[in-house]
């Protein structure tokens, strides 16, 4: 009977909405390199190759970043690939910044959960402002830390 009941339990788990089963966040490391980090909660992966980064305006420019190796999978809809979970940073290099500007950092993503629910690739912008000549970035913000029931 209790077993009954704690299936039942879980059958009724909500899927978190993307953009908290796959936090994105970014940072300023220097005048012209950025840190992207995706925190992806427990039961969630994304898949490495779906991952993407774009800045805008895109005069600032953005070399190919180089990505972490992932965790090979045999998944039930694409095949054999890699995935990542937990956190994943990848520094990402601004071709052409100019100081002070202001630019967007975006990340393009997909991922699912373990309970077999996929997501349609999603879009995640973190504005930046970039020092002026001369200066060092703003001192970053203490990095989100994972809360337990959001």
């Amino acid at each position: 009977m209790l077993l009954v009941a704690a299936r039942a339990g879980v059958a009724q788990v909500e899927p978190l909405p993307p953009d908290k089963a796959f936090r994105f966040t970014a940072r300023l490391l220097d005048a012209d390199t950025v840190e992207a980090r995706f925190m992806i909660a427990d039961g969630y992966y994304l898949y490495r190759d779906r991952i993407h980064f774009a800045v805008e305006p895109a005069a600032a420019g953005l070399a190919v970043p180089r990505l972490p190796a992932g965790t090979v999978k045999e998944d039930q809809f694409f095949g054999r690939v890699e995935t990542y979970r937990g956190d994943v940073i990848v520094r990402l290099a601004l071709k052409d910044p100019k100081p002070g500007q202001s630019i967007v950092i975006a990340a393009e993503s997909q991922g699912c959960a373990d309970i077999g629910i996929c997501y349609p690739a999603t879009v995640q912008r973190v504005p930046l402002e970039l020092p002026e000549a001369g200066k060092p970035p703003a001192a970053p913000s203490q990095a989100p830390k994972r809360a337990w029931f959001n």
